[in-house]
């Protein structure tokens, strides 16, 4: 853990992109190979499952450290971090146990069949042999929560440099559905075998938003324009007489769309398709609210009414893989001219269907298209250059999200929270509030949007007027106004208001506007009945 250790502290010492990758290439020049594997799937988001809930991991630190628990969780949310504020509170070791990454997370397993006062023994054992930051990191571990800011781009790259090995290559191996269990460091990382996992999808291409005049992007006749749905990205992977379904998150979705299986019946082997996963019903003409599709996201089995209710397909927008000849390396234009051949015969009841490009001449007559977005249940439209790869991650120039202007209404905090990591000592997470008659009553939370300063400057004002305290929740004496921006609203009985805001954030701390000129819920109501 020694090594590890020494790999987060000059990571966590540095903003600069050259000296994490520095620190990165080192470790993997001198790491054990398991340990290398380990901190691949850490950084890459596979994170061993939390073995104890916090609850008990908070008494037992509070015991540990003889500490009241009160003040333990008076310090939690000035620290921010579960895992800090135990590493911090406890009492300096009494030994030390030097151990790898690896023999630290297969404890964990370890732990996880023992009773609780069993696992109380071990842990608080193991907390009094480490120093504090490999203690900080198994706390980490222990939490299920392990988060580092170093982006997947950044461990490629230090990889790469430490293998001698392209970007790209390495980029494609360390996606698919593996785990250390199931894998070395040696076949994920040094064998070339890319038929080894027939799940393994290609890198998503990532697109920025248009932040300027679309006009300078120069001619339209360079571009390719599509409508941008409201639904989740996935790639479906046809190979080996089996299919597959990943999200950009590198979530395998497969068996929450099994109707998605009918595929393999109409299309090839050796197709992999990039497209975006809508509930929509046979026949309709236009895709069911992303709340019918977001029922199905995170259940294990789906059942048949939930099938019925939310039939969903695979809207198809780029062709990567065809009779497994890898395809992104062609030019956008050719990869739509052969993902239109593809899927221009293949029967109604095929779940992959062919998301329309929309024609234009001008960029003002596309403007125009791009107002009528909501009525077409679309985000606004995604444009592509004609001569573009099939890049992997977010290069810009080459991909462009052209979205409707948001949703807006004003709004009143009535509670906020402090953040974690560096906005710990910062309130940045608020409740706010319409009125209803007299009332104010609550229907969204946001927590980005506002600059540092005015986060410095709301949090003074919420320490002088709490009025009441829930936990680490503060509510406020209502006052100031918020102008809220998102994308979709839609009905839902969860919440007080009824109304639930889709992607909500602040775009204007509103002083100049009393708190009685906010929005109401019959506002609300109204965009509902427009927009839901």
């Amino acid at each position: 853990m020694k090594d590890f250790a020494q790999l987060f502290e000059a990571l966590d010492q540095t903003t600069k992109t050259n000296a994490k990758v520095a620190a990165l290439r080192q470790f993997f020049e001198t790491a054990q190979d398991s340990d290398k594997l380990w901190t691949i799937a850490l950084f890459t988001g596979r994170r061993p499952k939390r073995v104890i809930n916090t609850t008990l991991l908070r008494q037992w630190a509070a015991q540990a450290a003889d500490l009241p628990l009160w003040l333990f969780e008076e310090a939690y949310p000035i620290v921010g971090d579960l895992a800090e504020t135990i590493a911090l509170v406890l009492p300096p070791a009494q030994g030390h146990r030097d151990e790898s990454l690896t023999h630290w997370i297969t404890t964990l397993a370890q732990l996880r069949p023992l009773d609780e006062d069993a696992k109380r023994t071990a842990i608080q054992d193991i907390w009094n042999h480490l120093p504090t930051t490999e203690r900080l990191l198994f706390n980490k571990l222990l939490t299920g929560g392990f988060r580092i800011g170093v982006s997947q781009k950044l461990l490629t790259r230090a990889l790469a440099q430490a293998t001698g090995q392209e970007e790209a290559a390495l980029t494609h191996k360390l996606m698919g559905d593996w785990t250390p269990d199931t894998t070395s460091f040696d076949a994920l990382v040094l064998q070339d075998d890319p038929g080894a996992d027939a799940s393994r999808p290609y890198p998503f291409c990532l697109a920025h938003g248009v932040d300027g005049n679309v006009a300078d992007l120069g001619a339209p006749d360079d571009w390719l324009a599509e409508w941008k749905w409201d639904g989740i990205r996935g790639q479906l992977i046809l190979r080996d007489g089996q299919f597959f379904l990943w999200s950009r998150g590198e979530d395998l979705m497969t068996h929450r769309f099994p109707e998605f299986a009918r595929a393999l019946d109409h299309l090839p082997q050796g197709t992999v398709i990039d497209g975006e996963v809508l509930a929509w019903r046979p026949g309709a003409p236009l895709p069911l609210p992303f709340a019918d599709l977001q029922k199905r996201i995170g259940r294990k089995t789906v059942p048949k009414k939930l099938l019925s209710d939310a039939p969903a397909v695979l809207h198809a927008y780029d062709l990567l893989e065809l009779d497994g000849r890898d395809l992104r390396d062609q030019p956008q234009a050719k990869r739509r001219e052969l993902l239109d051949n593809l899927l221009q015969n293949t029967p109604t009841d095929c779940p992959v269907t062919l998301s329309p490009r929309v024609d234009f001449d001008t960029w003002e007559q596309l403007a125009a298209l791009r107002e009528t977005s909501r009525d077409r249940a679309a985000e606004g439209f995604m444009l592509k250059r004609k001569t573009a790869p099939y890049h992997a991650g977010r290069k810009r120039g080459d991909w462009w999200k052209w979205k409707v202007d948001p949703l807006s209404v004003d709004a009143v905090m009535i509670y906020a929270q402090a953040g974690h990591g560096r906005r710990a000592n910062l309130f940045t997470d608020f409740t706010f509030a319409v009125w209803d008659g007299p009332d104010l009553v609550p229907f969204a939370k946001a927590y980005s949007g506002l600059t540092d300063a005015e986060f410095r400057a709301i949090t003074a004002w919420v320490r002088k007027n709490t009025t009441q305290r829930f936990g680490p929740v503060r509510q406020v004496t209502p006052h100031h106004v918020f102008e809220l921006h998102f994308e979709g609203i839609q009905a839902s009985p969860r919440h007080k208001s009824g109304i639930a805001l889709r992607f909500p954030r602040m775009a204007r701390w509103r002083k100049d506007k009393p708190m009685g000129e906010a929005n109401t819920l019959d506002d609300l109501r109204a965009l509902l009945s427009q927009y839901g």
